[in-house]
């Protein structure tokens, strides 16, 4: 996905692709889902020893990227970790981290614990029963005489059973306001939520009069949009990114399938209708890789078009990941539709990232929005 012609960063993604085959391969994820756990926190805490939660955070933070380009970096962990649907809370803390990295004032001691790994936090910006919007919030922030009272609920909280804390978006004096509330805070109820990937465990976090200082607020009432765009910029090409990784290693045991089964004492891989269907496949990944590094490079420079080129990619990244992988299926025949075969486990991350932080038909329309105001033609 990027050119990694700087050596740092060719060690740094070949360590942390040494660490992933070893300590969080596909057996490993099976293993989790047997035992009913989405990650082991030892595990996480070696994950941040390699650097992975370090990325997004400046060096006077206690931070710093291998090759100075930290949403790079990250891009490229992610896409290392879509090879075996590593588990992990590394899209949650790195959004969290994202948003405190901007007005860290009164966080430096969370923010030091999340690049440890001793503490895991969250996002929490989903309403329940609503679809995905960093515009609105029916969550309160209530001013008192020491801080803020929250109030309400939020749902589908990404590790949000594992986590010390939540970033939580409210509504406080008519405006978007976030606040880092630790889960054991008197409350604060949470119930844990599957979902359809194996290792991915999401909850629902009830919010009743909690009491939070005045330094648990994150940046002003005029920084907060600014900061929640950055956080959900972070949030999508991280998704992109992963599910490049996943195409790359579908894509490859699907080839791998075609040269070795043979039918009528051909390989399959000779058939010229399969031959069209792989080519597609190739030209619909390239497309992928291209645009998802289009969205990063665009976001790490804080370009302008950065909100539209995360639309962008999630728009065709998400729309097209499901169909290769149904062609997959498709591909390894009846095998490919087994609990024993692998292809599941990747199909199942790809599902979960299509609908989370905006479908596929969401971001079209924003692409559109986006397209129609700086007027360009439709």
């Amino acid at each position: 996905m990027t050119d990694l012609a700087n050596p740092e960063q060719l060690l740094f993604v070949s360590t942390t692709q040494t660490f992933l085959e070893k300590q969080a391969s596909l057996t490993h994820v099976r293993g989790l889902h047997a035992s009913g756990v989405a990650f082991q926190p030892e595990w996480w805490q070696r994950a941040a020893e390699l650097g992975w939660t370090s990325l997004l955070v400046p060096e006077e933070l206690g931070g710093g990227s291998v090759s100075g380009d930290g949403v790079a970096d990250l891009a490229l962990v992610a896409e290392q970790v879509g090879h075996t649907v590593a588990p992990g809370p590394l899209h949650p803390v790195s959004v969290v981290l994202a948003g405190l990295v901007e007005a860290p004032e009164g966080h430096e001691e969370s923010i030091e614990a999340l690049i440890s790994g001793e503490l895991v936090a969250s996002w929490a910006v989903y309403e329940p029963r609503q679809p995905f919007t960093t515009s609105a919030a029916a969550t309160t922030a209530t001013r008192t005489g020491s801080g803020y009272r929250i109030d309400g609920v939020k749902d589908r909280v990404e590790a949000g059973a594992d986590s010390g804390a939540v970033l939580v978006v409210a509504t406080c004096d008519g405006q978007l306001r976030q606040f880092l509330v630790p889960t054991d805070a008197p409350g604060v109820t949470v119930t844990p939520q599957e979902s359809v990937d194996l290792v991915k465990r999401y909850a629902r976090v009830q919010f009743d009069g909690v009491e939070v200082p005045e330094s648990a607020a994150v940046g002003s009432a005029g920084q907060t949009a600014a900061i929640i765009e950055r956080q959900r910029q972070i949030a999508l090409v991280l998704q992109c990114a992963e599910i490049v990784g996943i195409l790359d290693a579908v894509l490859a045991m699907t080839y791998q399938w075609l040269n070795d089964r043979h039918s009528f004492g051909r390989p399959l891989s000779s058939y010229q209708a399969l031959k069209h269907r792989a080519a597609d496949m190739k030209t619909w990944f390239e497309a992928c890789r291209g645009t998802t590094a289009g969205a990063v490079r665009a976001v790490a420079d804080r370009s302008p078009d950065a909100e539209k080129l995360v639309s962008v990619a999630k728009a065709y990244v998400a729309e097209r990941a499901p169909v290769m992988l149904q062609d997959a299926v498709q591909l390894h025949g009846g095998i490919g539709v087994t609990w024993e075969h692998d292809l599941h486990l990747y199909l199942r991350r790809v599902a979960l990232y299509r609908a989370v932080f905006g479908s596929p038909e969401d971001h079209h329309r924003a692409v559109y929005r986006l397209s129609k105001k700086a007027g360009v033609p439709a």
